[in-house]
């Protein structure tokens, strides 16, 4: 599967905190549509140096691909949960000449276009939906206090959002002596016009789902989208707002060695 994408846009803003703890990798300015890794985490310890988290977890799993990434060989879940344990162990390095920042952590969202669909990986509450004609095609599920109880039947859905606890979250990225469980998923169903849209929690304390999905309907390129995103954030969230859009352009089907040598049969017949 050979899929192709429209440029991708970002935002990354402090809101209405002191300090923004969110980190996105590529950067806004480095970003091209040959890029295949996309991540958004979202920091948490606050004077325990959330910043300092998400900002290694970023640099250290985009780190890894580039270095162990070998093209050759299929992709597959397993080389995202090796990703995942480097970057504990990076964590464990800064832990060590730190000492002072003890507790920090990360949530993770992290898309990977591979030669045969799209991998999804999180832990946290960042989210990344899947949209396709204005509708929710695949959302990813948080790893938070106030999903359990609405899973579970203890809070309406529409009380989450409200919830005093629902900043607590039960996975992240915190070093290996705490080795986090992410939930990795493969894509197969992607079509042109698809859009993945990440975010940190921040983006959907200013917007619901239902917003979100009218927002990304509308005519318009990415960066528009994600300003008008911005503008709502701005003037609705409390916490910093971090978001990736990745447009899906074209996606052709790999041609299999037999289909090839079918081809190359034919055109001398």
């Amino acid at each position: 599967m050979n899929i192709s994408i429209q440029k991708p846009f970002s935002i990354s803003e402090i809101g209405k905190r002191i300090n923004n703890e969110d980190a996105i990798y590529p950067s806004k300015e480095e970003v091209s549509v040959n890029d295949k890794l996309f991540l958004v985490c979202d920091g948490v310890g606050g004077s325990n140096k959330g910043e300092v988290a998400s900002s290694i977890a970023c640099e250290s799993i985009q780190t890894y691909f580039k270095t162990f990434l070998d093209p050759t060989k299929e992709f597959s879940s397993d080389f995202i949960e090796k990703a995942v344990r480097y970057a504990e162990i990076r964590f464990d390095d800064y832990l060590k000449e730190n000492p002072d920042a003890r507790g920090m952590g990360t949530t993770i969202c992290l898309l990977y276009l591979s030669s045969d669909g799209i991998f999804l990986m999180h832990a946290g509450d960042s989210r990344i939906y899947q949209i396709r004609n204005g509708n929710i095609i695949f959302k990813t599920e948080d790893h938070s206090l106030v999903n359990s109880l609405v899973k579970n039947g203890q809070i309406q859905p529409h009380e989450a959002s409200k919830h005093p606890q629902k900043n607590v979250i039960y996975r992240a990225i915190q070093g290996s002596g705490f080795p986090v469980e992410v939930d990795v998923v493969k894509i197969e169903d992607v079509m042109p016009g698809d859009q993945f849209f990440m975010c940190t929690d921040g983006v959907f304390e200013a917007l619901n789902d239902e917003r979100i999905c009218s927002i990304l309907s509308e005519d318009g390129n990415a960066e528009s989208k994600l300003n008008e995103i911005k503008e709502s954030c701005i003037s609705k969230s409390r916490d910093n707002y971090s978001a990736y859009l990745i447009p899906i352009s074209e996606v052709a089907e790999n041609q299999s060695i037999k289909q090839i040598f079918a081809s190359f049969l034919y055109a001398f017949i």
